[in-house]
């Protein structure tokens, strides 16, 4: 099951406890990759922070892959015809989302965007859509009689960060965090606390 919170204190200890059981330890690891968004602004430094960590103790590169492209992956090994849409919740009535086809590439670039905008961009065509925000998104196609199907409806699978981040040029595919939106933390008025 997921963790709700206390992912900081958890990341550390559980990779020690994946390392121990790997032939070689650290030292046979020959990058790390780590998704870099979008996501939660504190979530994002903390998995960041570890791959770093990590890499530097090691030695060897660390590579970004954003979440978006490891959950469009797969979908776009299974259907070459479709328009595949990743989209993660990014709550609000708000969506993460990308799009791509196999014979278009990118569709959507990824972007910051509500429900509505989303629906009104995916046009008339057969569309996959998968990630956390794809029951939601999914819904409110459906309601405006778009033929879209959901894929899957959770975070990306391991196994594609990985095959991501093996191919992957540590030269472009840096560690830095994609943010597609502000944050929602606001500094007060001047720097003030607000009198009632």
């Amino acid at each position: 099951m997921p963790l709700a919170r206390g992912h900081a204190e958890a990341l550390l200890p559980l990779i020690e406890r994946v390392m121990a059981r790997v032939d070689g330890g650290f030292s046979s690891l020959s990058r790390v990759a780590v998704t870099v968004g979008p996501g939660s602004y504190t979530g994002l430094r903390v998995g960041l922070s570890a791959a770093r960590a990590v890499g530097l103790a090691a030695g060897i590169p660390v590579v970004g892959v954003t979440t978006l492209s490891a959950l469009l992956a797969p979908q776009l090994a299974l259907d070459g015809e479709a328009l595949i849409v990743a989209a993660i919740d990014a709550r609000h009535g708000a969506l993460y989302l990308q799009a791509m086809s196999v014979a278009e590439g990118v569709v959507i670039p990824p972007r910051h965007l509500s429900i509505a905008e989303a629906v009104t961009l995916l046009g008339h065509r057969r569309t996959i859509i998968t990630g956390t925000g794809a029951a939601a998104l999914a819904s409110a196609a459906e309601a405006a009689g778009l033929p879209v199907e959901i894929a899957a409806t959770g975070a990306p699978q391991i196994a594609w960060v990985a095959s991501l981040g093996l191919v992957a040029d540590p030269a472009q595919a840096l560690p830095r965090p994609l943010y597609l939106r502000g944050p929602d933390a606001r500094p007060q008025d001047h720097a003030r606390i607000a009198r009632a």
